[in-house]
């Protein structure tokens, strides 16, 4: 058995807000009616109060029998008079130490009189505001003087405050009118807010936007891949783990500047491009990171961009040992296509019985396979490295470039990790440069390559046009601008062997004499 406790939506929330802070505002207004009803009776009844007195003490009644006998009896009636025509609660007249000699309350005499603040006794009038037996009073005071000017009694007329029920009611016909608008309009303001806020929060409940924003930071913080948001004033507005790691940033970033985060260029600018975009990869320190891209906006306002990224580090090194394999495939079917042409040869002159020519050709033939693989094998002493070169010379052939070992170049064997990295850098450079070159006249391309201790330093010059001085820096990145082309690995050889220098702690530049001259220094062993 089981029950749903059910929640105030937020709109809920406000309208019950509004209703209590509707109901207080009212209850103030009620206090106020209440105090102004007050502080009116206090003036008019005051006033009232004081004249009654001094009516009473002027009359040559009361100054006359003030001083008989049994001043009770005699001083009655000018006091029922007074009482009859102000409606006081209570007319007293008193001697002038303040004690009761008469009083429309027969209870009170002998009594001492509630003076309060009055001044009576120095022969002055006085209105204002006693405490007597428990009940708020407003009383009026006049001294009674003989002929000679001599105090000899207090007169004093006294009306009770009403409730505050009566006050209230007193006031209704105007604080009704006042209340009622009130509340008319604060509910009325209530329901539309609350219409407002439920539209916009499209009925969440309070503890609901709680909940979703704490599935909000653990699907962030959960997720391997990078999410960053950045907004219009390029200030990082949020940032889970996994773009910490792939950016190499420190855990607090929220609301600093990318500018202040010491990013390369080419991801700020990524980050700051504020378009859809798709697989767009860069070089990240030591890392290839994919980047997606999406703007956000709020009421069709632009408030930023959110971007995705992901590690395809080990992406691009298996395609390092793909276009390795596609190199071979390549220098495999150059090779292929050389060969079938001289066998076309050998086959025709056979047909025609010039059995000396095929002796001759083939002399020749092996002849230059031998020169080109002991100009090789005799300088590099390292199997795959020294294939490769073998294999790239029929592939540079075929385009109609010489390719060249310099003389001096002397390489000994390697280690296998050392010799599959160097493979994949010559690889890439020689392809480079034979695509840079082929389209020129008597287009070559010379590789040298060295070892001294336990650095092997590789130089790949060609004779094409070159690389500007100004796009030295960005060829190794340019290629990662655009979508990976995993297959046919378009753009990605520069990059690629940027990549391997990097890992393994060497560097590879460029610079531009009659061409390209590309520089790889590469330790032996792995940084």
């Amino acid at each position: 058995m089981w029950s749903h406790r059910r929640h105030l939506t937020l709109a809920g929330q406000f309208l019950v807000l509004q209703l209590v802070v509707v109901a207080f505002v009212l209850a103030i207004v009620g206090a106020i009616s209440v105090q102004q009803s007050s502080a009116s009776f206090a003036s008019e009844r005051g006033a009232q109060m004081r004249s009654v007195a001094e009516y009473l003490a002027n009359l040559s009644v009361v100054r006359a029998q003030i001083d008989s006998p049994v001043p009770a009896r005699s001083l009655a009636p000018p006091i029922d008079r007074a009482v009859g025509l102000s409606g006081a609660t209570e007319v007293t007249i008193a001697d002038p130490d303040g004690r009761v000699l008469s009083s429309s309350d027969p209870r009170l005499v002998g009594e001492r009189a509630e003076l309060g603040d009055s001044r009576v006794q120095d022969g002055r009038g006085w209105t204002g505001d006693v405490e007597t037996r428990g009940h708020r009073f407003v009383a009026g005071h006049a001294p009674i003087l003989d002929d000679t000017g001599d105090l000899v009694g207090l007169a004093i007329a006294e009306e009770r405050y009403p409730s505050t029920w009566t006050r209230l009611t007193n006031a209704a016909d105007e604080l009704i009118l006042y209340l009622g608008v009130g509340a008319g309009l604060g509910i009325a303001g209530s329901w539309l807010l609350a219409r407002l806020v439920k539209r916009r929060t499209r009925g969440l409940a309070p503890h609901e936007f709680a909940t979703l924003a704490d599935h909000r930071e653990a699907l962030l913080h959960s997720i391997r891949e990078g999410v960053i948001a950045v907004g219009t004033d390029n200030r990082v507005t949020m940032v889970n783990d996994g773009a910490r790691a792939l950016l190499g940033l420190d855990e607090d970033v929220v609301g600093r500047t990318l500018d202040a985060l010491g990013l390369d260029d080419q991801v700020v600018q990524v980050l700051t491009a504020g378009t859809h975009s798709q697989d767009t990869a860069l070089l990240v320190g030591e890392r290839v990171v994919v980047f997606n891209q999406r703007s956000a906006s709020s009421r069709g306002q632009g408030i930023g961009a959110v971007t995705t990224m992901r590690d395809r580090t080990d992406l691009v090194s298996m395609q390092s040992q793909l276009s390795s394999n596609l190199s071979i495939t390549d220098t495999l079917r150059a090779q292929t296509h050389e060969f079938a042409n001289q066998l076309h040869t050998i086959s025709g002159l056979v047909q025609l019985g010039e059995y000396d020519e095929v002796t001759s050709l083939v002399g020749v033939l092996t002849r230059r396979r031998a020169e080109i693989s002991d100009a090789v094998t005799q300088r590099v002493s390292d199997p795959a490295v020294a294939a490769l070169l073998i294999a790239k010379s029929s592939v540079a052939a075929e385009a109609g470039v010489t390719l060249t070992l310099t003389p001096s170049s002397r390489l000994g064997a390697l280690g296998p990790a050392t010799s599959a990295d160097l493979t994949t850098i010559i690889g890439n450079l020689v392809d480079n440069a034979v695509d840079a070159c082929k389209a020129g006249a008597s287009p070559a391309v010379t590789v040298d390559l060295t070892e001294t201790g336990s650095q092997i330093d590789l130089v790949v010059r060609d004779n094409g046009p070159g690389v500007p001085s100004e796009l030295a820096d960005a060829i190794f990145t340019r290629g990662f601008s655009t979508k990976l082309d995993v297959l046919g690995g378009r753009g990605i050889g520069l990059p690629l062997v940027r990549l391997i220098c990097t890992q393994r702690g060497g560097t590879v530049t460029v610079t531009h004499d009659a061409g390209a001259v590309f520089h790889v220094r590469l330790p032996k062993e792995a940084a």
